[in-house]
């Protein structure tokens, strides 16, 4: 009797992964739109709001490392992963009752941790487990910025209906919970290996390359650009006469557009073109995308110049992506992605900074330093280029 071939289960690890994706920045979303009010609201000054904020992002300068160690020596990432998503679901709920800067700063800070640590673990692990069963890693991805986006905007009409900051934190324990709660589905991500190429690093210290970090270096300056774009954009918008309804349409289409590319990345651009070349494109294209903000355009303007947010992000990290995947070995995968997170990180916060005194001095011509930095970032990149790596 012939046995007969098991059909794919319905449930297919990909599409738990999808929707792990789905709900990874949903409470993301909805702290962009109110989280600064809501710290507000508590009693906090803007320098406290401002530590509460920075004090995730210099503990996981160090942590991030040790959690990609820890996620590449365990049995398999999902278990990391996983523990990370229900502390990122459960420190929240102390925020309901939390007052006070110190009781505040606390909760904040091990929920946001647990958060960010999930990210460089979830990427390395499902771009292994794409790779493996050839399956495309950017669509899944995708389904992580409409998440962000459906929350962003649904947080949005909430605070239009004035619901109070009550109900904002039981939104944001509440989505939490449901990323907790989807993380228990994922699949096992680790199976039998696929043969590193040759030349990947096989341990961390061998990805301390020229040809291979100054690509990882330059993009990480270029998004930390981004990054104030996400800070300051709504800010500088209002200065320009932009009404609110027409500001949440501009962040809309940068969302989209970086859904955009995720979703096709895999199919038009990866295995055509050489990684660093397309890490080199989107660093030109988001110069020029800076250096036209600094000028004010108005509105039709704006919303192109968002749409180009696919591009000068979306590309860019997704090349990241492929390349770091592409040159280390599957023994080292989280704690690579790991130093890819602490490149964007650290210089994030020197960029958020010296952009906020900029800022303050010259208003949307602050951007031109956002230009130059992104030059400096391309610099980097055309400099890996020329060192000749075969296929890098």
């Amino acid at each position: 009797m012939t046995a007969q071939p098991v059909p794919d289960p319905v449930l297919t690890p990909e599409l738990r992964t999808t929707a792990f994706y789905a709900t990874l920045f949903m409470s993301v979303g909805a702290l962009t739109v109110y989280g600064g009010i809501w710290l507000g609201e508590k009693g906090l000054s803007d320098a406290q709001i401002g530590v509460v904020n920075a004090a995730p992002v210099l503990a996981m300068l160090v942590l991030n490392l040790v959690v990609g160690r820890i996620a590449d020596r365990a049995s398999d990432w999902r278990s990391v992963i996983v523990m990370a998503a229900l502390g990122a679901g459960l420190f929240p709920i102390g925020l309901i009752w939390a007052e006070g800067f110190w009781i505040i700063l606390v909760f904040w800070t091990l929920a946001a941790i647990c958060q960010a640590a999930t990210v460089p673990v979830i990427d390395a692990a499902a771009t292994r487990l794409t790779e493996r069963r050839g399956t495309d890693f950017g669509a899944m991805r995708a389904w992580g910025t409409i998440g962000y986006l459906v929350v962003l905007l649904g947080t949005g009409v909430m605070v239009g209906q004035d619901w109070g900051p009550g109900a904002f934190i039981w939104l944001v324990v509440g989505l939490g919970l449901v990323r907790s709660a989807v993380a228990l589905g994922l699949p096992r991500f680790r199976g039998a290996p696929v043969a590193a190429r040759a030349g990947a690093a096989g341990r961390i210290g061998e990805v301390m390359r020229g040809w291979f970090m100054l690509p990882l270096v330059g993009w990480a300056i270029i998004s930390a650009t981004h990054l104030i774009l996400s800070a300051f954009q709504g800010l500088l918008f209002a200065r320009q006469g932009i009404g609110l309804e027409w500001i949440g349409v501009i962040i809309a289409v940068g969302a989209l557009s970086e859904a955009a590319m995720f979703f096709v990345f895999g199919r038009w651009f990866a295995g055509r073109f050489r990684l660093r070349s397309l890490i080199l494109v989107s660093a030109v294209i988001s110069v020029a995308r800076w250096l036209a903000m600094a000028v004010e355009p108005g509105l039709g303007w704006l919303i192109a110049l968002q749409a180009l947010h696919g591009v000068t992000y979306g590309l860019g990290f997704m090349a990241c992506i492929a390349f770091i995947t592409k040159w280390t070995a599957e023994d080292i995968s989280a704690e690579a992605q790991g130093v890819f997170v602490v490149l964007q990180q650290g210089f994030s916060v020197v960029a958020l900074f010296g952009f906020g005194l900029l800022a303050e001095r010259w208003g949307a011509q602050a951007y031109v330093a956002s230009a130059g930095m992104a030059a400096v970032g391309a610099a980097m990149v055309w400099a890996s280029l020329r060192l000749q790596q075969p296929e890098g």
